[in-house]
């Protein structure tokens, strides 16, 4: 056959491959049950509130056999011991209370036509190289696994960051007796104040910091389902959970083999050490408490805390430096979260000046658009090195007011969903997995995307 003939076969094939995409349907929602980590007390591994820590595994098939995409769940953090009481009986801090099924869509998706690198977007580069073998799409037929938030990345405060608060003898909290500093293995208690918050709150009656022996539970069940014989893998995680695959990545590597493709992601886990409008640090503040409450502070990288206080090193800007893994963020430089709790937190806002302007960026004042746009530029600018000096990184850094864009179909791949320089997030982030372009790619300021999906809760 030659080359001519070649190529119009194989674009009869991208039509027909391609019209899912074009003709778009919803996608038929995917129930994944959850896997209990059975195993895991042995390893003093525990959520919040003492239950086993779980995750849902979605193997994949065929070509995609030993590839895997790992997914941290989002949802916030705890940073003292009324809120890690208020969070424990909830699916935040128990597998008791989580779901037993999750719906896998966006980058869970294993649908060709709903996930990212599509093969309608592989086609075209293959026409173009048709000498070459056609790449798979991240995700088709992959083995997908959501770690959820109180298993690994996030709830128990040293979890969200993928850190280990879990050391023998850390804090533990009794209802019954008040406030009581207790021990496991033998190590001595800990200091605190003296409070007695279960007398407003008696809800649970011992919280666990284990989030580093959670995670290393789970990959040590994963290893012999055959996460030990991965050919490519990506880590990634939204929002607590993003944050946490900066702190995962390079751990992440080392338990695949050498000749393994790994790579990690965060969705708007890029959170800024950024001055709130009264001027104050309140995100760093809350970090503050996240870190010396759980300790954190011995599983952040010792280059970083050599020269930096711990909490700072808990900030992606960070710890970014230091990571060896290649590397991709997606996050809108407007992003809702930061934008209500590090921009205009309400301790910045008593008054509530700001109150239509987070409701709707469209009712802003030019004094508020201006302060926008200033946080933005402080976004761009604490990514500047990491755009110029990376060779093997990515990035998406969108224009819309959003939070988490990669585990919604409508923003991760659609027909309206957002787009920089005409390109999805779905396919900026195959281009970069698969190396078949730098993908680094930086919208334009507010308010001229008009690709955007403003999610504003």
């Amino acid at each position: 056959m030659n080359v001519n003939a070649m190529t119009a076969a194989l674009s009869l094939l991208i039509l027909l491959t391609c019209a899912p995409v074009r003709i778009y349907s919803q996608p038929e929602r995917r129930l994944v049950s959850m896997t209990l980590v059975r195993n895991a007390s042995s390893l003093g591994a525990f959520c919040l509130d003492g239950s086993l820590p779980a995750y849902h595994l979605d193997r994949g098939f065929g070509a995609g056999a030993r590839n895997w995409v790992l997914q941290f769940e989002g949802g916030g953090w705890c940073n003292d011991i009324k809120s890690c009481l208020e969070r424990a009986p909830t699916r935040r801090g128990s597998t008791s209370y989580m779901s037993k099924t999750e719906v896998f869509s966006g980058i869970l998706s294993n649908n060709a036509s709903f996930n990212p690198g599509v093969i309608c977007n592989f086609a075209f580069f293959f026409i173009l190289q048709y000498n070459r073998r056609l790449p798979v799409a991240i995700g088709r037929n992959w083995l997908m696994v959501f770690v959820p938030l109180v298993v690994g990345n996030v709830s128990h405060g040293v979890i969200a960051a993928a850190v280990d608060g879990g050391a023998p003898g850390r804090r533990i909290f009794s209802r019954k007796l008040g406030f009581r500093p207790k021990t496991l293995g033998g190590a001595q208690p800990s200091t605190a104040a003296t409070i007695n918050p279960w007398k407003m709150i008696p809800m649970t009656s011992l919280l666990y910091f284990r989030g580093q022996r959670i995670w290393q539970a789970i990959i040590q069940d994963l290893l012999p389902k055959g996460l030990a014989q991965a050919k490519k893998a990506l880590l990634s995680g939204c929002s607590a959970g993003g944050l946490a695959t900066f702190h995962h990545c390079d751990g992440f590597a080392s338990f695949l083999p050498k000749n393994a493709s790994v790579k990690c992601l965060s969705d708007a886990g890029f959170f800024l050490n950024g001055r709130d409008i009264a001027r104050n640090y309140t995100m760093r503040y809350f970090f503050k408490g996240v870190v010396s409450l759980q300790g954190v502070a011995k599983n952040l990288d010792k280059n970083c805390t050599s020269s930096l206080d711990p909490e700072l090193c808990f900030f992606p800007q960070y710890a970014l430096p230091y990571i060896r893994t290649p590397y991709f963020i997606l996050n809108s430089a407007y992003d809702v979260y930061q934008f209500h709790h590090i921009l205009v937190p309400p301790s910045a806002d008593p008054h509530g000046h700001w109150y239509h302007c987070k409701l709707d960026p469209a009712a802003c004042n030019a004094v508020q658009i201006n302060t926008l746009q200033g946080f933005r530029k402080y976004m761009l600018e604490t990514l500047h090195f990491f755009l110029t000096n990376s060779t093997r990184g990515g990035m998406f850094i969108n224009s819309c007011f959003a939070h988490c864009q990669s585990e919604d179909q409508d923003t991760w791949l659609a027909p309206d969903s957002p787009r920089v320089n005409n390109v999805t997030i779905s396919k900026a982030v195959g281009d970069w997995y698969f190396s078949r372009s730098r993908s680094k790619a930086i919208d334009c300021p507010y308010p001229c995307d008009k690709t955007c999906h403003n999610l504003i809760p």
